[in-house]
């Protein structure tokens, strides 16, 4: 699960970057501003990246698609493309645990096996 995951957030890490450049042709945002809400919302999806394994890390996986999603009232394309990475976290979590999954009933196999 962990590399689907991390794949999901790597691929919001650019997205969030490019939202920024979109962002920033819009008159009522200051530079500054845009990038530092960027800058931290990329800096999450790196960090999330290593919490993963840990207590809550799908949770917080989850409030950063809201936050993709809620980020189109600054830039309209954000609506989609949030709602489109919302799918792929979902798909990363769901099959992503179906293949840890089957790699522990394997691995249990093989235990078994050469006992």
């Amino acid at each position: 699960m962990r590399t689907l995951c991390a794949s999901t957030l790597i691929g919001e890490f650019f997205v969030i970057g490019f939202a920024g450049l979109v962002a920033m042709k819009d008159q009522d945002l200051t530079v500054s501003t845009v990038w530092t809400v960027c800058g931290i919302a990329m800096l999450f999806s790196v960090l999330l990246c290593g919490m993963l394994g840990r207590p809550g890390g799908v949770q917080l996986g989850w409030a950063l698609q809201g936050a993709l999603i809620v980020s189109g009232l600054v830039v309209p394309h954000m609506f989609f493309l949030g709602a489109v990475f919302a799918g792929l976290w979902w798909a990363s979590v769901h099959y992503g645990r179906k293949v840890d999954e089957a790699k522990a009933r394997f691995a249990a196999q093989a235990a078994e096996q050469q006992a």
